[in-house]
């Protein structure tokens, strides 16, 4: 029934039906307007003090009491809009299902997980961090990496005898030597990494090095003359930092940062992996390094992992450098097993090789930080496999038979390359041929280009016999020589702005420089304030009139291992 139906057709208010019955203390409503009403409604009373008094007993003796005329009355469901005014029956609250509340708490438990699962996360990457030992360069890195520029970091194999069963191989009181030595170099444009392995028994020079010492001051170990390579680290309380200097003086690049590893190092991650399948060509039985295969493929890990890269009397010609041989055939192999799919897709594996891997390196203090560590593990790992090539400095026997010597009419060549970021493999060629496309086009008049010179490397005076060079043998007018640069480089360079383009055709020309010298970017301003390009000779300057042009070819009788292939060891 609608609201007329109760009587809103006729103009009375719902609300005046509802009267008081005086018998009974209840309001009550009546549905007939013509009912008399003997009684006029009081104040209305409160639902609660209404419901009270009709539950309350009768007085006793008047349980038959004359309540005058019965009232007819129909009782239904309130409306509350029927109720008097100020009245309102409390909404009842909904009740849940079971498949809600079941929903619910699933959730809820849900929440929780997420929480834990990020609270555990975050305790787990702390407990990595802890993991880390960071030890200072004194200054012998440049302190970090950017995306703009090539990458160069060293990982440095010790023979120290510490960790558990390693004291077995002898020599458990060393200090330990910069026994495997490897110089990693990721291309700027990261498509390519050489990974140049550095003889510890070739005879070179030492620098002195300062170094921090453990209350804080900086002692400097004195340097030494024609001695091993692998005294760089470890004796006369040299650390790392040595090591760096040494191969910096040696390659002349610019070393970034260091990853040091000991003989737990090569246990902890070979059987974090899974093992690493390896492969020789001959059965191997070798009393030094206790290890003991058939011919044919293994899986090796652990402490046959170890002894497997310690091998060197039963391969090769037996000794060191066939040993290096046989470390990058295992790192080869170590790297294609890291990307393989089974590796990166299993999170037991990956959490067990960040708690191998954390806990077995000691880097330097820069990137000593799990964070700094990830994001310089991503760059590195952009090459990609088939660009990634192992090579060996390239040395000839010194006449004890026991030491080796470089070999600079191959060495030289190999670190132009390097110094010129060059990769030993064919990779993005329409890169390359972009990069060449820089040297054709039109050259403008030597009397025409205007460039500022600098000195960026070790060698005094380069930019004067440069400068007197290019003005009076080859008609450079323009030029000017404003000193040293603000750091020495490896590689010299030479930046001009868009408009500037044929001159710097022509100086490229003139100075022989390569197509990577050249670097389109911004011009400054020389002596008389006009716009002029910024030449930097760096390391790979020789003399003014030589040209500056790094092979883009490995140089003949050197050798190398491409990181996807695999090969058996001989």
């Amino acid at each position: 029934m609608d609201a007329q139906g109760r009587g809103r057709a006729e103009n009375i208010d719902p609300a005046d039906q509802w009267v008081l019955n005086p018998n009974t203390g209840d309001y009550e409503l009546r549905l007939d307007p013509s009912a008399g009403q003997s009684n006029v409604p009081g104040p209305r009373r409160s639902a609660r003090t209404a419901t009270a008094q009709r539950r309350r007993s009768p007085a006793p003796g008047r349980e038959h009491a004359d309540r005058g005329p019965e009232v007819p009355v129909q009782r239904r469901h309130r409306h509350p809009d029927d109720l008097p005014p100020g009245r309102r029956r409390p909404r009842p609250k909904p009740r849940r299902s079971r498949a809600k509340k079941i929903l619910l708490w699933v959730c809820g438990v849900l929440a929780f997980l997420v929480l834990a699962a990020g609270v555990g996360a975050y305790l787990y990457w702390d407990h990595l961090n802890d993991n880390l030992d960071g030890i200072d360069t004194d200054g012998a890195g440049t302190g970090g990496f950017s995306k703009d520029r090539p990458i160069n970091v060293l990982l440095i194999g010790t023979d120290k005898r510490t960790g558990k069963g390693n004291a077995g191989y002898g020599d458990s009181g060393s200090a330990g030597h910069a026994d495997t030595t490897v110089l990693l170099h990721v291309s700027k444009d990261r498509s390519n990494a050489t990974a140049l392995s550095i003889p510890r028994d070739m005879i070179t020079d030492i620098p002195t090095c300062p170094t921090k010492q453990e209350d804080g001051s900086t002692k400097d170990i004195p340097g030494t003359q024609q001695t091993r390579f692998n005294e760089s680290l470890g004796q006369n309380g040299r650390t790392p930092s040595c090591t760096m200097r040494t191969v910096n003086k040696i390659t002349g690049l610019d070393i970034d940062h260091f990853m040091m590893a000991d003989f737990n190092a090569v246990k902890t991650l070979s059987s974090a992996v899974g093992g690493v399948p390896v492969c020789v060509a001959k059965d191997i039985d070798d009393p030094k390094s206790h290890l003991k295969l058939s011919k044919g493929k293994h899986n090796l890990a652990g402490d046959d992992a170890l002894a497997y890269v310690r091998t060197r009397y039963s391969v090769g010609t037996g000794g060191d450098l066939s040993r290096i041989e046989l470390q990058q055939q295992f790192l080869s192999s170590l790297m294609r097993k890291m990307k393989s799919n089974d590796t990166l897709t299993s999170p037991t594996k990956l959490l067990g090789l960040a708690e191998a891997a954390t806990k077995a390196l000691t880097v330097d203090s820069q990137i000593a930080d799990l964070d700094k560590l990830k994001d310089l593990g991503l760059e590195l790992g952009k090459a990609d496999l088939k660009n990634i090539s192992f090579t060996t400095v390239p040395v000839v026997d010194n006449t004890d038979g026991a030491t080796v010597l470089l070999n600079e009419a191959q060495a030289d060549p190999l670190f132009s390359m390097l110094q010129a970021d060059q990769s030993l493999t064919e990779t993005k060629k329409k890169k390359k041929a972009a990069e060449q496309a820089r040297l054709k086009g039109p050259k403008a008049d030597a009397s025409e280009v205007r460039v500022n010179i600098y000195n960026g490397s070790e060698t005094q005076g380069a930019a004067g016999t440069t400068l007197s060079w290019l003005q009076n043998e080859q008609g450079v007018l323009k030029a000017s020589q404003l000193g040293n640069a603000p750091e020495n480089q490896a590689r010299t360079t030479l930046e001009y702005a868009p408009g500037q383009a044929d001159e710097a055709r022509r100086l490229a020309e003139i100075m022989g420089l390569p197509a990577s010298a050249m670097k389109p970017g911004k011009s400054e301003k020389n002596s008389q304030g006009m716009p002029a390009m910024t030449l930097i000779l760096g390391a790979d300057f020789k003399e003014a009139g030589t040209p500056i042009s790094a092979p883009t070819k490995v140089p003949d009788g050197v050798r190398k291992v491409e990181a996807d292939k695999a090969v058996c060891a001989k």
